[in-house]
């Protein structure tokens, strides 16, 4: 019997779907044929095998090969079929022994000399295999990323030779290895709150926004502190969880950005600049990647200067700030990465910046003004839960005040009501449904009369009605209180009032 079949996995977004790599050996002039919807890069693989195989000193069949990856509609592209086809050839030749293949999966891509050259998107293909039962074994520059999935079972290798060996039962092949990864920046890497001077107002809606995961958007004059806020950040999230840490991890890996095993567990920190495109921003391109919201998934999309970008970059966010997903279509293929991120902007109220400074150095005239804030959309404003005019801290302040909490005391504050509200309904407040948020806000009646009448004096969409009671079950969280109370409302409450 002259077939051997392979499995290895595909690439779509962030699913590695099974591929089965068929190989048949017939009569006829001897070549190379691959099916199964190739792309180029897949197409000229049989040159690479048959070079690395005829390197490495093993025997290329000299019979027509046909090598056919299954399912056929599913395109296939990338330099990651090399090795299973590589392995298909010589068990269909007799140089391997079939049985020795089940069980396994393999992913890699072949040099000319026959050694093992690492791919993108293997962590997805690990964490799919394991789910199945099955032993991966990947090259050795993928030996950290593939480790990160904790119970699989991976094997590395240089070499084809080294991978034959290991299933002709002649050598062993070594084990991924695990390095422990750290939730939390070293002290050196994040700047520290302690250093804000003044500015508590801002202090507190970016603890509330860090503990709840909601969107934050900082407007006033230049050098109000607006960005050194966004920057600090970072110090203060919560921890992730392993399953959001890994779907963080896939998503870096399909996008070809190194996942650092020290650190991959840390909460994402995105900063595009303001020349970004939509494509940039959301993913896209013929062969579909991930952009920098999904880059940002479970973690923070800082985006600074917010009126400076184009708005139509600015509206194709809408949908994702919903739904915590983005779906890219093309006519090939449609993809969905997820986009679970927390928005943090920051803006100047005016052309020139200097609106409403008591300096009086404003000179935009008040059509400049309405331009130049119309370039964030209502729609868009009404998906920002916390929105805080910042005004200039005096010199007099800066020089002499003492630095605030630093980033550790209230990280301790972020964890602990981020802790109330997974064991409450699993996920971040900001991310409740409008049913969730019934279940878990429940008012008074007078606390119900006082929303009540902030929704009719502000004129609140009922989206902005939700995100006041999501707000405030976070400020009541971090309160430690189990009711929220009109403190905690009136507070959610005062952050809706900027530009309405």
């Amino acid at each position: 019997m002259s077939l051997a079949v392979v499995y290895t996995r595909a690439q779509a977004g962030v699913v590695a779907p099974l591929v089965a790599c068929e190989v048949h050996l017939s009569g006829g002039l001897p070549g190379t044929s691959i099916v199964g919807l190739p792309e180029a890069a897949v197409k000229e693989a049989r040159d690479r095998v048959r070079a690395a195989i005829l390197n490495a000193q093993l025997e290329y069949p000299q019979r027509k090969v046909t090598v056919n990856l299954a399912p056929a509609d599913l395109p296939k592209d990338g330099g990651r079929f090399d090795l299973p086809i590589a392995l298909g050839i010589l068990a269909a030749n007799g140089g391997l022994p079939r049985e020795a293949l089940a069980g396994h999966e393999f992913v890699g891509e072949l040099a000319l000399s026959g050694e093992l050259r690492p791919v993108q998107g293997v962590l997805p293909a690990v964490l799919h295999a394991t789910r199945v039962g099955r032993r991966v074994i990947v090259p050795r520059g993928n030996a950290a990323e593939a480790a990160l999935v904790s119970g699989a079972d991976v094997r590395v290798a240089d070499s084809l030779l080294e991978v034959c060996a290991h299933l002709a039962g002649r050598a062993e092949l070594a084990e991924a290895a695990t390095v422990p990864a750290s939730t939390t920046a070293p002290a050196t890497e994040v700047a520290d709150l302690a250093e804000v001077r003044g500015q508590s107002q801002a202090r507190r809606a970016l603890e509330i926004a860090a503990a709840g995961g909601h969107n934050l958007l900082l407007c006033g004059v230049p050098g109000t502190g607006k960005t050194m806020l966004a920057s600090r950040l970072p110090g203060i999230l919560p921890p992730l969880e392993e399953h959001e840490a890994l779907e963080l991890a896939a998503i870096r890996s399909i996008a070809g950005q190194d996942n650092d095993v020290a650190s991959w567990k840390r909460r994402a920190f995105r900063h595009p600049h303001h020349t970004a495109s939509a494509v940039a921003l959301v993913g896209g391109g013929s062969m579909p990647r991930p952009g920098e919201i999904s880059l940002a998934h479970h973690g923070v999309l800082f985006l600074d200067e917010l009126p400076e970008f184009d708005r139509h970059v600015l509206e194709v966010l809408r949908e994702p700030l919903e739904s915590g997903r983005i779906s890219i279509s093309r006519a090939a293929r449609q993809v969905e990465f997820p986009a679970r991120f927390q928005l943090v902007a920051a803006m100047n109220p005016c052309p020139c910046g200097y609106a409403g400074d008591p300096g009086g150095r404003c000179r935009c005239t008040p059509d400049a003004i309405a331009r130049y804030r119309s370039r964030i959309s209502g729609p868009l404003l009404d998906r920002i839960d916390l929105r805080l005019d910042m005004a200039r801290v005096p010199h007099a302040e800066l020089r002499d005040a003492a630095g605030g909490e630093p980033s550790a005391v209230v990280r301790e504050r972020v964890a602990a009501a981020h802790m109330r509200q997974l064991e409450r309904a699993g996920k971040s407040n900001a991310w409740l449904s409008n049913r969730e948020v019934e279940r878990d806000c429940d008012l008074s009646p007078a606390e119900h009369a006082l929303l009540d009448r902030a929704v009719e004096r502000l004129g609140l969409s009922a989206r902005a009605y939700h995100r006041v009671l999501r707000v405030a079950r976070t400020i009541a969280d971090l309160a430690g209180t189990a009711r929220i109370d009109a403190s905690h409302l009136s507070e959610a409450i005062q952050y809706r009032r900027f530009a309405e």
